[in-house]
Order: C-alpha cells, then sequence, then structure tokens
C-alpha cells in the first residue's frame, strides 16, 4: 500500500499543532519533512522522532519547481518502500505549498493514495496581526513566481515565501513600478509565534533593508484608499468608463456609438505614432493612454448592447497570439524571423477561410494610410513570386512611370494624369520595399524636414525685417540652403 499522510504544522507556534497532527506524528511511520527550518520541529527533537528533511535539495538546486518536482517525486519512491509515509509541511498542506499540488496531481492520475492533516495556516496570524478581514478582499501570492500572479492594488495582497533581502529586494523592484517608492506596507515575520513575531510597516523602497528578513516572512499590502489613490490599473478605468455612461454620467459619453468613436480611435492611434516620433516618452504613456481609452469606450457600448465585453476582446487576442506563435507556444520551431511572418499570415489566412492570394490582398484594411497599403499589396503579392529579381527592375519601373506622367502633363486629361502619377507613386513604393525604407515614414521625415527649413527662412526673414510674403524666391532658396547646410 503507497499512502503519504501530509501533516500541517501551523505557522511555527508548538501551540498551534492540532491533535491530530501530534498523533499522526506519532505514529511511528517515516517523518519526511519539506524543510527543517520551521520552529516545531523543536517538538520532533524532544519528542525524539526520526525524520528526514529535504533541505538539501534546496542546497543542490536553483530552480525552485525543480526542487519541488524533485521533493514529490522521492516521497512517492519512498512510500513504495515503507508503505506508508507522514510528509510534513509548514502551516496548511493546502495553502501555498507547491510540492502538495504537485503529489494531488499524482493521486489525481491515480500513483499515490493521500491523506491531509489539516494544520493552521500562516494567513490567519498575518491577518490578526495586521488587524484586517479577509473578507473585504484577500490575494494570496507566491513570492517566488510574482510575475505570473500580478498583484491587485484593489484588494489586500498577502506575498509569501519571501526568504531573504534579495528575495525582498526582487520584489520591491516589481511592488514599486505599482504602487510606487513611498507606499506602506506590512513586513510580518513568525506571525502567530509567541515571543517571535516581529510586525514593521515601512514604505516599499525599505523592504530589503531589513535585517531580519526570513524564510518564515511575509509582505502585507493594504489596497489603495480610494480617496488618496495615486495609481490607477485596467480595472479602474473600466469602472470609469461605466459610470460616465449612465444615467448619472455624462451625457456626451452616455450618447456615444461604435459609429461615432471611429474618428478618435484613428486620431489618437497617430497621437500615439507622433509621440513615438518625437521620442517623446511622457507623450507616448499619455497617448496610449487615450487609445486604451477607445478601446475601453468601446468594450463598454458592446457591453451595454449585450454583443461583447472588454474579456471577450483580451480572450480574442491571447488565443490569436498563441495560435500565431506556434513556434513560441508549441514543439513546432520557426528558422527566422522572415519564416515567424510568414506562418503568422499562413495561420491568419486559414483562420479566415482564405483559399486564394486575392482573398489575402484584399483583407488589407481599406482605412490603411495609402503608402502603407501599397507596402503591404506588394508584399503579399511578392510572397507567391510576383516581384522583380532586384531593384533594378523596380528602378526601371519607377523611370518609365515617371516618363508617361511627363507626357500626360502635355495633355488636359486630369483623370489620366492622375492615374499615372498614381502609378507613379506606386512605384517609389515599391523601390521603398526592396531597400526595407518604410515609406511612410521616409515621407514623414522629409515633411518634417521641410517644416524645419520653412521655420528657419521665416525666422531668418523676421530677423532681417522682413515679411516673408515680400521675399522673393531667390532669396528664400538661399536662406533655404543655408538651413541645409546647417543640418550638415
Amino acid at each position: 500500500m503507497r499512502k503519504i499522510v501530509i501533516i500541517g504544522l501551523g505557522p511555527g507556534d508548538i501551540g498551534s499543532l492540532t491533535i491530530e497532527a501530534v498523533e499522526k506524528i506519532c505514529d511511528g511511520n517515516k517523518v519526511f519533512l519539506r524543510t527543517e527550518k520551521h520552529p516545531t520541529i523543536e517538538y520532533l527533537k524532544k519528542k525524539q522522532i526520526e525524520y528526514t528533511s529535504y533541505d538539501h535539495v534546496y542546497d543542490e538546486e536553483e530552480d525552485f519547481d525543480k526542487v519541488y518536482e524533485l521533493i514529490s517525486k522521492n516521497l512517492i519512491q519512498m512510500s513504495e518502500k515503507y508503505g506508508i509515509i507522514n510528509y510534513c509541511v509548514p502551516g496548511h498542506p493546502l495553502v501555498a505549498e507547491k510540492t502538495v499540488s504537485l503529489l494531488i496531481e499524482k493521486q489525481e492520475q491515480g500513483e499515490i493514495e493521500l491523506e491531509i492533516i489539516a494544520g493552521l495556516s500562516f494567513i490567519e496570524p498575518v491577518i490578526l496581526s495586521v488587524g484586517s478581514d479577509p473578507v473585504d478582499g484577500l490575494k494570496i501570492i507566491d513570492g517566488l513566481d510574482i510575475l505570473h500572479q500580478s498583484v491587485d492594488i484593489n484588494t489586500d495582497n498577502l506575498i509569501t515565501q519571501v526568504y531573504n533581502r534579495v528575495r525582498a529586494s526582487e520584489l520591491k523592484l516589481e511592488l514599486i513600478d505599482i504602487y510606487g517608492d513611498e507606499y506602506e506596507v506590512y513586513v510580518i515575520k513568525s506571525a502567530g509565534i509567541k515571543g517571535q513575531e516581529i510586525k514593521v510597516k515601512v514604505p516599499l523602497y525599505e523592504i530589503d533593508r531589513i535585517e531580519w528578513i526570513d524564510y518564515l516572512t511575509s509582505i502585507y499590502i493594504p489596497k489603495m484608499d480610494k480617496d488618496k489613490r495615486v495609481k490607477y490599473d485596467m480595472y479602474n478605468l473600466m469602472a470609469i468608463m461605466e459610470i460616465l455612461r449612465s444615467k448619472d454620467g455624462c451625457s456626451w459619453d452616455a450618447e456615444q456609438t461604435h459609429t461615432s468613436l471611429r474618428p478618435y480611435v484613428i486620431e489618437e492611434a497617430y497621437e500615439v505614432v507622433d509621440a513615438i516620433d518625437n521620442d517623446d516618452i511622457d507623450g507616448i504613456t499619455e497617448e496610449l493612454g487615450d487609445l486604451l481609452l477607445q478601446i475601453i469606450f468601446h468594450s463598454q457600448i458592446g457591453k451595454e448592447e449585450g454583443y461583447f465585453t472588454i474579456m471577450d476582446v483580451t480572450t480574442s487576442i491571447c488565443e490569436k497570439l498563441i495560435r500565431r506563435h506556434p513556434h513560441v507556444f508549441t514543439d513546432f520551431r520557426a528558422k527566422s524571423s522572415q519564416e515567424v511572418v510568414y506562418d503568422w499570415n499562413d495561420i491568419k489566412a486559414k483562420e479566415k477561410n482564405m483559399t486564394t492570394y486575392t482573398e489575402r490582398i484584399k483583407s488589407i484594411p481599406k482605412g490603411l494610410p495609402a503608402l502603407m497599403k501599397s507596402y503591404k499589396v506588394q508584399k503579399r503579392a511578392a510572397d507567391v513570386g510576383f516581384d522583380w529579381e532586384d531593384v533594378s527592375g523596380a528602378l526601371e519601373k519607377l523611370e518609365e512611370e515617371l516618363n508617361e506622367v511627363k507626357e500626360e502633363l502635355n495633355t488636359s486629361n486630369k483623370e489620366r494624369l492622375e492615374n499615372e502619377i498614381g502609378d507613379l507613386i506606386f512605384s517609389i513604393v515599391n523601390v521603398c520595399r526592396f531597400v526595407n525604407v518604410n515609406p511612410e515614414n521616409a515621407v514623414n521625415k522629409t515633411i518634417n524636414k521641410f517644416i524645419k527649413r520653412f521655420e528657419f527662412i521665416e525666422t531668418e526673414s523676421i530677423n532681417q525685417g522682413k515679411d516673408i510674403k515680400n521675399m522673393t524666391l531667390e532669396e528664400m532658396d538661399k536662406l533655404w540652403k543655408q538651413a541645409k547646410e546647417n543640418e550638415n
């Protein structure tokens, strides 16, 4: 018979050991400890109960996931050898115990039988220490895996496994990005252990300066006070939008529809691009917020109409990213970034049931700026081999189109001239594609350069006491050349 009896040792005080736990520990079965670094182990020593600790695994392995995997695997092996064994863990077996989670998985697969003896978890002493009611909201986070268990500023957070000052320092950097340097938190050691408990309330920037941090340390982060809030998250933004759209909110916001908001989506996207082009970090932050507002706005309207919610939006993009990155989320491996792009487009075409390459070209959004759309159309045609061998072919085509424009300049057929100019611009974009130059960026740089040089002309005209409108073309051209020289 293979069986593991998992016993919770409580938060650390010997008085918190349950009668059932004591009886099981003393029943004569082999005893294994996840760690010997726990105050109640003194009880086992006094009772002269022999045990085997897995602390050596922590010393031998750097990766905690590997540690827990090795411990759980060895426990199963020991149960095969001894039949029934006792496995003691700090606190409650079902609270923040990765090895127990792994063993439960093995039980579900029929590999082992488990019996769990409850113990007082570290949670109760901590909330007693800070005087908090978990009914108001409490999120428990593994300090070793905080990147995958994001904190929630709208509720209390209890971070476990703050083993040492190094871990505290790593947590500090993550938390400061969310709460700011001065946000006050509780650092608690040995919660619930009489005569040993230490609790301090300090700003986040100080948590790794505390010398007594050890394996019995946790960090308790109170939720942000609504009246003193300095940070907001997505949920706050969604709540604000819901208020604005309510009967007690803003009449303008309440009147908006998907169609009426369409221009703002485009405008805000361009303002983000403008901030990026200006290398304006503060501007990027602000404009991304404005663009995010549009997403939340449309999602709120979708929710009110019963069609979709922000959860549908995030689910859609997450599923899409996973599907279109098989080289990351499956065993498939792409050889290069070019292959990644090709696979993305191929998967996209299959998702949208596109059976022809013409359908792929037509799927390019009609509302894209013409230069960008031209680039994409040419790229998709080139994917099937409809392309020049090198840039020389594209340059010859450019010269051909330029000559055709010159010919049409001598006629009065405006429509044909417009068509030829369109062909000329399309050919210029093709040259850009061959040399990997983004035509939108190139033209925007030229526009900005023109404005800068024109500004120089006007400034110099003012310095000379002249009205720019009264200057001759020769005078302005001279200043233009001077502005150009100043750039070099």
